[in-house]
C-alpha cells in the first residue's frame, strides 16, 4: 500500500519498500537530496489526523513527508534526512520504543517529536528517557506541536502540559 506524501506541491509517494517515487519535477530540482531543504517527516497511521498536522507543518517546513509505517519511516529518514520528524508513538506496534535509537544513529541532528494519547507520566518519562525531544499530546497538538517545534529547534525539550517532568540525569 503506498502512503502519500507532501514536498511543496509535488505529490511523493512512499511505495512499497519505502521508495520514494517522486515527480520529475521534484527529482530535476534535488529536493528529494538537497540537505539544506527544512525538511519534517510526519509518521502517523491516521491518516486523517496527518492531513490536518500537515496543514500545520507547512507553514514552518519547506516540504511535509507523511508515511504510515515505521519501515517507511527509516527508508524516508535515510533518504530525506529530515530536520524533525513527529512520529505517532504507537506508530511501532509491540516494538515499544526500540525504533527510537535506530531512527536518532540514521539521522542523529534530526530533532524528534513524539505524538501520544497517552498522558500518563510515565508514558511521556519513558519517552524522553529513550530519547526523544518532545512529547505532545495528541489532544493538543494544535497548541503545542508549534511550540514544541520552535523548542526543539532552539535546543530545547518540550512537554505538553499534563506530560510529566523531565527526568533526572543518570548516573
Amino acid at each position: 500500500m503506498a502512503h502519500f506524501a507532501e514536498h511543496l506541491n509535488a505529490r511523493v509517494t512512499v511505495g512499497k519498500g519505502g521508495s520514494l517515487l517522486a515527480p520529475q519535477s521534484v527529482r530535476s530540482k534535488g529536493m528529494m537530496s538537497d540537505p539544506t531543504v527544512n525538511c519534517v517527516l510526519l509518521a502517523d497511521r491516521h491518516h486523517g489526523l496527518s492531513e490536518g498536522v500537515r496543514g500545520l507543518l507547512e507553514t514552518a517546513f519547506d516540504a511535509v513527508v507523511m508515511v504510515a509505517d515505521q519501515a517507511s519511516l527509516f527508508e524516508s529518514a535515510d533518504r530525506l534526512k529530515p530536520t524533525v520528524a513527529v512520529v505517532d508513538l504507537s506508530l511501532a506496534r509491540g516494538d515499544g520504543l526500540r525504533w527510537v535509537p535506530r531512527l536518532r544513529s540514521r539521522c542523529p541532528d534530526m530533532k524528534l517529536i513524539v505524538l501520544s494519547v497517552h498522558d500518563e507520566p510515565s508514558v511521556c518519562r519513558t519517552a524522553l528517557e529513550a530519547g526523544v525531544d518532545a512529547f505532545v499530546l495528541k489532544r493538543a497538538i494544535t497548541t503545542d506541536l508549534v511550540a514544541a517545534i520552535d523548542a526543539v529547534r532552539a535546543g530545547k525539550e518540550y512537554i505538553s502540559p499534563g506530560g510529566a517532568e523531565r527526568p533526572p540525569p543518570k548516573d
